[in-house]
C-alpha cells in the first residue's frame, strides 16, 4: 500500500489544532487530524493508497487539494510518496 504525505498549507483552524506545514504520513493508521478535516481527505488517500490517479481536468496524478468543512478555514494538500 502506498504512503501518502499529507501537507498543511494554510490553516485559520478555530482550534489551533492545525499549522501551516504540519505533514503527516499515512500508511495504514489515521494520522492526528481533526476528524471533519480527515472525512474530507479519506476518500482520496484510500484511492491514493490502492493506486488510483486523480484527475484534474485534462490531467491525471497522484496529489489532491482539500479545504476544511468549516468554511475552507484549513487547506490540506495530499500526495502519493514515490515508492
Amino acid at each position: 500500500m502506498a504512503k501518502i504525505r499529507l501537507t498543511v498549507t494554510e490553516s485559520r483552524c478555530r482550534s489551533g489544532y492545525h499549522k501551516a506545514g504540519d505533514t503527516f504520513i499515512v500508511e495504514d493508521l489515521c494520522p492526528p487530524l481533526c476528524h471533519e478535516l480527515w472525512n474530507c481527505a479519506y476518500p482520496y488517500v484510500f484511492a491514493l493508497q490502492n493506486g488510483a490517479a486523480l484527475e484534474h481536468g485534462e490531467t491525471r496524478d497522484g496529489t489532491f487539494t482539500v479545504r476544511c468543512p468549516d468554511g475552507g478555514r484549513v487547506c490540506l494538500v495530499g500526495e502519493a510518496e514515490e515508492s
